[in-house]
């Protein structure tokens, strides 16, 4: 998890007295997780956040799984979604079950006269193209290319995008919290010297903004199906001050080292983040296997107790011909999958890799949405067919993937 940080004004205890310069107290927040008993931070507002003026009806904004249950690897081609809407409304669902969701936005607007809160879900979002600010009553984070960024649930946030790159940025919504891995922690909790990350890549909130306006601020909630409007009576972001672990930051893809061995390491030495029943794991360039007679390409394997997806980001990877970046891979729990036809000894001598990529692996079935379909590669299963991939000589051709 994140490290203990504290930002602008706070008390010397937790609970006591702390007054504005006016004499009127200081109003306490405390946002936490698992009923008191998991991360929190305690937040101080110049006014109370309970101040709501009005709630408008809400609006459905439920996920519709589309009616294809058929066992099958899928290759969606994500790069060629059409951008269009804001952080909220451009939100392209792509799969998901109950753990978790995956949606692809491009927004082309700005978020503008409102402010979001998940009230249900954390947020990890991968950046794949773009740079800009995030915006959230514990301070703003800086982003750009190759970022995760992690907002809690349950914290109102901004997002302020530079202009001369449109975003393409990958958001993964858990139903439960998103944390460093448990294997990588010691019993304190902080980042054991073999972990492939350390506290210091973590980014945590670098500018205190305290704004004391008086509104009404509409400050949208999405819980459960539906969006909420709530219009409060003061500026969200009034915190005058805050410490705890319950806070937004970016880590870098970038900052991941790799774990590599003698021989082909497997999937879950690529993993940076868990949460309840799945992982999110991060393929960055790295040196290949060292053993004399070393097969760099992954070995073919079948997901008995999960489904497996990889959204391509950069490079080329060695097992997969005709994938793109921006597109995803789901290769679902019941059947095998491994190299495309030629791929393994294609990769016998080669020193290293220069890919990137997210993957998530889940323990519950994934569902496919419209828009997945609507983008789907229908043509993937077939890939693995020999005679696709064959030349003259009966050998795998060298193919670069097609870039939209």
């Amino acid at each position: 998890m994140p490290h203990y940080t504290r930002m602008g004004e706070v008390p010397d205890k937790r609970h006591v007295q702390f007054r504005r310069p006016d004499g009127e107290l200081y109003t306490e927040e405390v946002i936490g997780a698992e009923g008191f008993s998991g991360i929190s931070s305690i937040a101080y507002h110049i006014h109370p956040p309970t101040l709501v003026e009005k709630v408008d009806d809400p609006v459905e904004y439920g996920i519709t799984y589309a009616d294809d249950e058929a066992l099958k690897h899928r290759h969606i081609e994500g790069f060629n979604l059409k951008p269009g809407g804001d952080w909220l409304s451009g939100r392209t669902y792509i799969m998901g079950n109950q753990d978790v969701q995956l949606a692809l936005c491009r927004p082309t607007d700005a978020m503008e006269g409102y402010f979001y809160r998940n009230a249900a879900a954390d947020e990890l979002v991968y950046v794949h193209e773009g740079a800009g600010t995030l915006e959230t009553p514990l301070g703003t984070v800086d982003f750009t290319d190759g970022d995760y960024v992690h907002v809690p649930r349950t914290l109102a946030h901004r997002w302020s995008f530079e202009n001369d790159v449109q975003p393409r940025l990958l958001v993964i919504e858990s139903n439960s919290g998103v944390q460093f891995p448990s294997k990588y922690m010691n019993e304190f909790g902080q980042l054991l010297e073999r972990s492939p990350f350390h506290e210091r890549d973590v980014r945590p909130p670098t500018q205190l903004n305290v704004i004391d306006e008086e509104g009404p601020f509409e400050l949208r909630i999405k819980k459960g199906s539906r969006v909420h409007s709530y219009w409060m009576r003061y500026h969200p972001f009034d915190v005058v001050g805050w410490d705890g672990y319950m806070y937004p930051y970016a880590i870098s893809i970038h900052d991941f080292e790799p774990i590599t061995g003698r021989i082909h390491q497997p999937p879950p030495v690529h993993q940076m983040f868990e949460a309840r029943n799945f992982v999110v794991c991060s393929f960055v360039p790295r040196l290949f296997d060292y053993h004399p007679k070393s097969i760099p390409a992954p070995y073919n394997h079948s997901n008995i107790d999960s489904d497996e997806v990889l959204f391509y980001a950069e490079g080329d990877f060695m097992s997969r011909k005709g994938i793109s970046r921006g597109s995803f891979s789901l290769h679902p729990g019941g059947i095998p999958h491994g190299p495309h036809p030629g791929s393994t000894e294609a990769s016998i001598g080669k020193e290293g890799t220069e890919e990137l990529a997210v993957m998530v692996d889940t323990f519950r079935p994934l569902k496919l949405t419209q828009a997945a379909l609507d983008l789907e590669d229908t043509g993937y299963m077939d890939s693995w067919k020999p005679e696709l991939h064959a030349g003259g000589n009966g050998q795998a051709r060298t193919q670069e993937p097609a870039q939209p």
